[in-house]
């Protein structure tokens, strides 16, 4: 396991102990684990960002800190918010971290992501040229959580 899994997974424990908050020094966190700052702000921003289903509020400076908040919505609030948050075009992995998201958050189903992961992957869009891939996995995935909500 690399050094930033062994920081998001901390940071996972934390948010799990403190019902879905956290309020972390990001200079403590890198002396614990022997990276710069730098490399914190990383892990979070990668993942721990709003397609995950997290908020993030930061401070710099002496007393800074970085507050973790699990964002608690209603399933179709957080449908249409993913809906809103795809834009024109989607890639691969990020289609990969809006779907766990939702299935993290009970919004979907395993079957239902599964099924929505495998229309998005690139072999279900090899047909179509590969520079349309990213608009048309935003369109379909779109679509399909759409019908999610009817």
């Amino acid at each position: 396991m690399g050094m930033s899994d062994l920081i998001a997974e901390f940071i996972g424990e934390v948010l799990q102990e403190s019902d879905g908050l956290a309020e972390l020094q990001r200079a403590e966190l890198a002396n614990r684990f022997g990276v710069v700052p730098s490399q914190i702000s990383y892990v979070i921003s990668t993942r721990f960002s709003p397609e995950r289903g997290y908020v993030v509020e930061s401070r710099r400076g002496g007393g800074g800190y970085i507050r973790i908040r699990r964002a608690q919505i209603d399933p179709t609030q957080l449908v249409m918010h993913t809906v809103n948050a795809i834009g024109d075009e989607l890639d691969a992995p990020t289609a990969r971290a809006f779907l766990q998201n939702l299935l993290d958050t009970e919004t979907l189903t395993a079957t239902q992501a599964n099924v929505m992961a495998a229309a998005l992957g690139e072999g279900a869009l090899r047909p179509v040229p590969r520079m349309c891939h990213n608009a048309v996995r935003a369109s379909i995935l779109k679509h399909m959580l759409l019908s999610t909500t009817q």
